[in-house]
C-alpha cells in the first residue's frame, strides 16, 4: 500500500492561501490504514482548519481516492463542493491528481507520500517496494536489495555490517545477511557466487511519467 504521513498544518494553510472556504476529501484504503486521511483524521483536520479561520462547507471518505470512482463521488457532493474555494485531499498524490483531473477548483494535498509499504506492527510502516521498473526478486529470494540495503548493492554486503545489522543502525537488518540467511536455508548459496551487472536505471525515471499498455 501508499504509505503516507501528514503534512504540518502551517504548511497546509499556506498551500491554501487566500482559499477561505474549503472541502475535505479523505481515502477509505491506504490513508486510511495509515491514519493520515480516515474519517477521524479528516474531522480533525477540519477542527484545526476552523481554528485558523477556514469554513469547512463539508466532507467525505471516498473509499479509494485514486479509482475514477472518485469523479463520481465528487458529483455526489456536488452542492457542498461548489460552495468550496478549494479541496484539500487527505489522500496519497496519486489521490491528488485524480480529482484534479475531474475537480473544477485547485486540489491541494495534506499528506506527503511516502513509499509502497507494510505494516509491520499498529502504526510501523516499513517501505518494501521503489517501483524500479525492473524487478530482481528472482534472483535475491524475495528480499529487495535495493530497498533494504542503505546502499542499495546488488552483489553482496559492504563491510560495514556488525552481526547481522547494517551500521547506519543497529535496528535495521543488513539486507544481505537476510538475503544470505534465505539462500542457505533453500540450499542456494552458490547462487552469490554470481555476478550482477550495472543496473540499467533507465526503468526506473527516465523520459518523464512511465507508461505501459497491457493487452
Amino acid at each position: 500500500m501508499t504509505i503516507t504521513e501528514q503534512k504540518p498544518i502551517e504548511e497546509i494553510t499556506q498551500s491554501l492561501g487566500k482559499a477561505k472556504k474549503v472541502y475535505l476529501v479523505g481515502c477509505g484504503t491506504c490513508a486510511t490504514i495509515c491514519y493520515t486521511g480516515g474519517k477521524s483524521e479528516v474531522l480533525d483536520m477540519k477542527e484545526k482548519l476552523e481554528a485558523v479561520g477556514k469554513k469547512v462547507t463539508g466532507w467525505m471518505v471516498v473509499p479509494t481516492a485514486c479509482d475514477e470512482l472518485t469523479k463520481y463521488a465528487l458529483e455526489e457532493q456536488a452542492g457542498e463542493v461548489k460552495k468550496a474555494d478549494a479541496i484539500l485531499a487527505m489522500t496519497c498524490a496519486f489521490g491528488v491528481q485524480t480529482m484534479a483531473m475531474f475537480a473544477d477548483k485547485p486540489v491541494y494535498p495534506a499528506l506527503n507520500t511516502l513509499f509502497v509499504g507494510k505494516e509491520e506492527a499498529p502504526g510501523q510502516f516499513i517501505e518494501v517496494c521503489m517501483q524500479c521498473g525492473n524487478c530482481i526478486l528472482a534472483t535475491t529470494v524475495g528480499i529487495c536489495p535495493l530497498v533494504r540495503c542503505a546502499k542499495s548493492l546488488l552483489n553482496g554486503p559492504c563491510g560495514g555490517s556488525v552481526e547481522g545489522k547494517c551500521e547506519v543502525s543497529p535496528d535495521i537488518p543488513c539486507a544481505w545477511q537476510l538475503i544470505y540467511d534465505r539462500l542457505a536455508a533453500l540450499g542456494k548459496l552458490d547462487e552469490l557466487e554470481e555476478i550482477v551487472p550495472l543496473r540499467d536505471w533507465s526503468t526506473s525515471r527516465e523520459g518523464g511519467p512511465r507508461r505501459i499498455t497491457i493487452g
